[in-house]
């Protein structure tokens, strides 16, 4: 059976626009709107960038559903509905199913982690309560494990895991999942790798970046999926000091803070994220004047 792909080209891992005591939803419109008018191909919701792991349940699941009636299916809506705990996962993709998105975006166990059996039957088990295209998130330097090769090619035999988000930031792991897995899609996890990913044959980019400057990460995406690879390498390299900005501290907090710095206003990051230490802050401003964004006072 062909699996369904979720979307092509740049998916922006949103970040959520709070206020003191809880979501700014007339913020949240305003963002999901500019990210429409600005090619964005795909909204994630509720991911890392997206802070769900500050969110209690009942946050979370209006998030997406606030989320899911405001794109109203201009684009597809991701929702990250991961955990370390099987049965939590399932409750989330249910309602996320339920609600109207279009997949969901499903990070590694972390801190329990598991074995690789364990991490196959936590997949399995969602997969076979949710019928929804599934991307997998592998992402060891925030879950403290990968999803094994071997695991990837079992997981791959499941209709709706159609696909991997790689942020692992290994190329090797990322050719020979494109080698041993090419019924999966695949895309970067990593802004600053997209171009090689994406010569391997994967889709697009799930993006931090986007958030800042979606048309340009979008324009990137573009231009290697019709082949134009000398196109897309000149926004890669003129994107790549603004992206390693954006990792000076953990993300999201650069991010968040550089769309206060745009004017966004969209609210505090939530402990235990919190404000960047100056030198790094100045890192992140020279890098967003350097690119041409101007910064309000």
């Amino acid at each position: 059976m062909a699996k369904t792909l979720p979307f092509t080209g740049s998916g922006v891992a949103l970040i959520t626009p709070f206020t003191e005591t809880g979501v700014d939803y007339p913020k949240l419109k305003e963002l999901i709107n500019w990210h429409i008018d600005n090619k964005t191909d795909a909204i994630i919701i509720c991911g890392t960038t997206g802070e769900a792991s500050t969110m209690p349940d009942e946050e979370h699941m209006a998030v997406i559903e606030y989320t899911v009636k405001e794109v109203a299916g201009r684009i597809p809506v991701i929702a990250g509905t991961g955990s370390n705990d099987t049965p939590h996962a399932i409750v989330l993709s249910s309602f996320a199913k339920k609600v109207g998105a279009d997949g969901l975006l499903l990070v590694t166990p972390y801190y329990n982690k598991t074995t690789q059996k364990g991490l196959y039957n936590h997949y399995k088990a969602i997969a076979e309560a949710v019928d929804l295209p599934i991307i997998l998130y592998n992402v060891p330097s925030r879950t403290g494990m990968s999803i094994a090769l071997e695991t990837l090619v079992e997981l791959a035999k499941i209709d709706n895991i159609v696909a991997i988000k790689e942020a692992s930031g290994d190329m090797s792991y990322a050719t020979k999942v494109a080698a041993k897995c090419p019924e999966l899609y695949m895309y970067s996890g990593n802004d600053d790798i997209v171009l090689p990913l994406m010569s391997l044959g994967g889709k697009g980019v799930i993006s931090v970046a986007a958030n800042v400057v979606p048309e340009d990460v979008h324009n990137m995406c573009e231009a290697l999926a019709n082949g134009d690879i000398e196109k897309g390498r000149e926004y890669q390299l003129k994107m790549l000091d603004l992206m390693n900005a954006l990792f000076v501290e953990v993300n999201p907090i650069p991010v968040k803070t550089a769309m206060n710095l745009m004017g966004f206003k969209v609210g505090p990051l939530r402990m235990p994220l919190c404000d960047m230490a100056q030198k790094n802050l100045e890192v992140l401003k020279n890098a967003m004047t350097n690119y041409g964004i101007k910064i309000q006072k």
